[in-house]
This record gives structure tokens, C-alpha cells and sequence, in this order.
């Protein structure tokens, strides 16, 4: 089944120069996008599917605030994940700030949706904008699960705005718990 592409202006993503450069909120794909958002922020698999499949909505098409469906899906629905995924959606999809759907993922905790990004090639190593990787985030939050699926494949050496690592954050922020099991990844030969 063939989808169709995002248009070229939609592919800009807030690169500062403005997430919504030359769409039109009555373009028919914008349209479309701002129903395949919305769909997956209400987490409704059924129109989430109707949309991909019978009106063959690409699944990294932009609403009129140039986000896609995965970047605004309701996080705890892994349904609506594996579906936009399935169907090609760019797990690496990143916001004006750099913010990825892993970074939402490690941000809200959800690990369920985080594996899933993943299985679908979600790179854990991407940071955003202040230099943070989802594993800060999730540090940040204090989800211990979230840090120990990410800790055996994030570069525990990157460091956020502030200069800090994984583990440096941690210490700052009094988590011992999150410091021995950064620690025990750090000691592991590579």
C-alpha cells in the first residue's frame, strides 16, 4: 500500500524559522494531519487506523503546529505507537527543541511505549537542544525503570547544558538509587 508524502513544507519541523513556513491551515494534508494528531493524542486506534489505512494518511504528516502524530500521541496507549510505526512514522522525529518521542516517552515515564520506539529504531543517543539524552530526562523525573532500560545503550559519558552526565545528574540530585545502577554500566567493560 502506498502512502503518500509529507509536502516539502511540512518537513521543516521548527528549525527556528517558524514550525509552520508556508502551510496553509486550509491545506488538505495539514487537514489530514490535524486529524491523525488529533486521533492519536485521544489515543483512538480505530480512526488511527481508519486514517492511515482508507484515507492513506502518511503517518508523518504535520497538524497546522507542524507536529506529527507521534510526537502528540497520548503515551500510554502503545497501540497508537506501534500503529504510526508500523506504517513508517520516524521514531527519531525531533520538535524545534530537539525533543524526540523517546525523550516524551523517558519524560513521562512511560517504558511501554519507550521499548516500543525503540524496537522500531529510536536512537536513545540523540540530544536535544540542551544536550540532554532521554536518559537525563528520564534521571530528571526519577523513573529508576526507564533509567535501566536506557542505561546498557545511552552514552553515559554525554552531558547536558549544565555540563552534567547521566550519573553526575543523578549525584546532584541526591538519587543514589539511579547512581549505582549508572555506575554498574559505567564499570562494564565496552
Amino acid at each position: 500500500m502506498k502512502l503518500k508524502k509529507p509536502q516539502t513544507a511540512s518537513v521543516m519541523r521548527g528549525r527556528g524559522q517558524g514550525a509552520c513556513a508556508g502551510m496553509q491551515p486550509g491545506n488538505a494534508e495539514i487537514r489530514a494531519g490535524d486529524r491523525l494528531t488529533g486521533a492519536a493524542a485521544r489515543g483512538d486506534i480505530t480512526e488511527v487506523r481508519h486514517l492511515l489505512h482508507l484515507e492513506l494518511v502518511h503517518p508523518d504528516s504535520h497538524n497546522r503546529f507542524g507536529k506529527t502524530a507521534l510526537q502528540v500521541m497520548m503515551f500510554g496507549n502503545i497501540f497508537v505507537a506501534e500503529e504510526l510505526l508500523k506504517q513508517g512514522a520516524n521514531p527519531n522525529i525531533q520538535d524545534g527543541s530537539g525533543t524526540t518521542p523517546a525523550h516524551d516517552a523517558a519524560r513521562t515515564g512511560f517504558l511501554d511505549t519507550l521499548k516500543i520506539l525503540v524496537e522500531h529504531g529510536a536512537d536513545v543517543n540523540v540530544p536535544d537542544a540542551s544536550g540532554s539524552l532521554p536518559i537525563h530526562v528520564a534521571i530528571r523525573e526519577g523513573y529508576t525503570d526507564v533509567v535501566c532500560f536506557l542505561a546498557p545503550q545511552s552514552q553515559l559519558q554525554q552531558k547536558d547544558s549544565k555540563g552534567r552526565t547521566p550519573l553526575e545528574l543523578a549525584e546532584d540530585l541526591g538519587l543514589s538509587h539511579i547512581q549505582c545502577i549508572l555506575e554498574q554500566h559505567l564499570s562494564v567493560p565496552a
